[in-house]
């Protein structure tokens, strides 16, 4: 490459950050060292210097102290967002696509990649620490928790342990408040069951987690599907509208990085929601499992931190931050505490206490906070790969939703696409993705579908972003 003798620093600026743009440097990958590029470019060192403070002040790059320069992660989104939704809210029933099954089956085959499933890599999973806590534990423990249930409410030391790592979500909790669950689908489907009964009707943001609206089926009751802003989530006046026009039974939402547009409602908008459901006696049931997946400085606020008639049955799971084999949740049901234990005895009994004594022991000794500040981290560059990938391979007029926490990239094509074609020519690919299809009870969402970023970045994963623009531009 021959640079310009004037402002050669800007040139070798400009062509560093091209090879981020072309994905030749991952987010969060080391850049070569200034000896190194002074070397292979024959520039001073100065000069690469000054270039890599260029691309400092430009947000490309980051320096570590003693350590040198890192490509950042995306700030913001390199494509257009999806815009609002535009729904009439009205009940009605759901019939979710059996694709669904396809889905959950494919999660068992080495050979797919599971673009379309809410799992962490292996890899991001600190397995090995939580095989030795079990090796470790004394025989007598194991066979005593083998040999009996637990208490229905849980596992006694994990709600304790629960309970003092809440304040950064929920205020004032007690070991008491807390029912540990068999995953948190599982506490939703408890507090669910507990509020309402078949035939009534569930208000969910759209586009919704497809299993809530298989789970609402399954109950027999009907869905609301109220629009919900990539950006901030529902609008409190919509969501006033709703109430107002139809006998709601129950909310349930996803208050922070919301599946799968990956939206954060405000403060402000969390507070005059909860204000609007308390003056409508109207329970919400808050599933809150990637709020500790923030990518920012600072947990988001969840509805039951601010609740104070115990309205807030608040869900939460280790299955996305620690490791979903673990089957390990739990709920804060405020008032509906009582008919949620009920509810639980009569179906589950207790929960395994193997399982919830090892997880205790986990959070205990510090290494669970441990590993969610790198498991953010990994997260956070995942999804900026992942969003430059889809930014380079697929058609330029894509929407693209950029997160600022959990495990997901919305993605919005031309609507003469339909994301159940490209689903099952990436299936013969060996690739699975979501389509959006199944994130609604109507037929909104078929341009649309769902990319999990908790997969860690490699050849083989940008190779399949590549397979699927190409499958997306064979088909216009």
């Amino acid at each position: 490459m021959t640079l310009s003798p004037n402002f050669q620093y800007v040139a070798l600026a400009d062509e560093i950050e091209t090879g981020i743009a072309r994905g030749r440097f991952e987010p969060g990958e080391k850049l070569p060292s200034l000896r190194k590029l002074h070397l292979q470019m024959g520039l001073s060192i100065s000069t690469v210097h000054q270039a890599y403070i260029e691309l400092e002040k430009r947000g490309r790059v980051e320096a570590r102290e003693k350590s040198g320069f890192y490509v950042r992660a995306l700030n913001g989104n390199p494509m257009k967002q999806p815009p609002l939704a535009r729904i009439k809210a009205e009940p009605c029933r759901v019939m979710v696509n059996d694709l669904a099954k396809t889905i959950v089956r494919d999660l068992q085959s080495e050979d797919i990649l599971m673009l379309g499933a809410a799992i962490p890599s292996r890899d991001l999973m600190p397995l090995k620490q939580l095989s030795r806590i079990m090796k470790s534990m004394p025989a007598d423990a194991l066979q005593h928790h083998m040999s009996n249930y637990d208490l229905c409410a849980g596992n006694a030391s994990l709600r304790e342990a629960l309970s003092k790592r809440m304040p950064g979500a929920i205020a004032s909790v007690s070991a008491e408040d807390i029912i540990t669950t068999a995953g948190c689908l599982d506490a939703v489907s408890l507090c669910l069951r507990s509020v309402a009964g078949p035939g009534d009707a569930i208000l969910l943001e759209s586009p919704a987690f497809h299993c809530f609206l298989q789970l609402i089926e399954d109950l027999n009751m009907y869905v609301v599907e109220v629009p919900g802003c990539p950006e901030t989530g529902m609008d409190p006046d919509t969501f006033q509208e709703a109430l107002s026009s139809h006998k709601i039974k129950a909310c349930l939402l996803n208050s922070n990085f919301q599946n799968p547009l990956g939206s954060v409602m405000s403060v402000q908008n969390k507070a005059r929601i909860l204000a609007i459901a308390e003056e409508h006696g109207v329970p919400i049931i808050e599933d809150d499992i990637y709020g500790d997946l923030f990518y920012g400085d600072k947990r988001p606020a969840t509805f039951k931190g601010m609740d104070k008639t115990g309205l807030v049955l608040y869900c939460s799971s280790f299955s996305k931050a620690l490791a979903p084999g673990l089957r390990t949740g739990w709920t804060v049901p405020g008032k509906f505490r009582d008919a949620v234990l009920r509810m639980k005895l009569n179906t589950t009994i207790s929960g395994p206490s193997i399982i919830q004594a090892v997880i205790a022991e986990f959070i205990r000794t510090g290494a669970y906070d441990r590993h969610l500040r790198q498991l953010r981290n990994k997260l956070k560059n995942q999804a900026s790969a992942m969003a430059m990938a889809v930014a380079r391979y697929f058609p330029k007029d894509t929407r693209i939703t950029f997160p600022r926490g959990g495990m997901f990239i919305w993605v919005e094509l031309n609507k003469a696409y339909d994301s159940l074609e490209i689903f099952q020519q990436a299936h013969r690919q060996k690739i699975s993705i979501l389509p959006g299809a199944l994130c609604s009870s109507t037929d909104r969402y078929k341009n649309c579908l769902r990319i999990n970023c908790g997969l860690q970045w490699s050849p083989r994963l940008e190779a399949a972003i590549q397979t699927l623009g190409q499958i997306i531009h064979h088909l216009s």
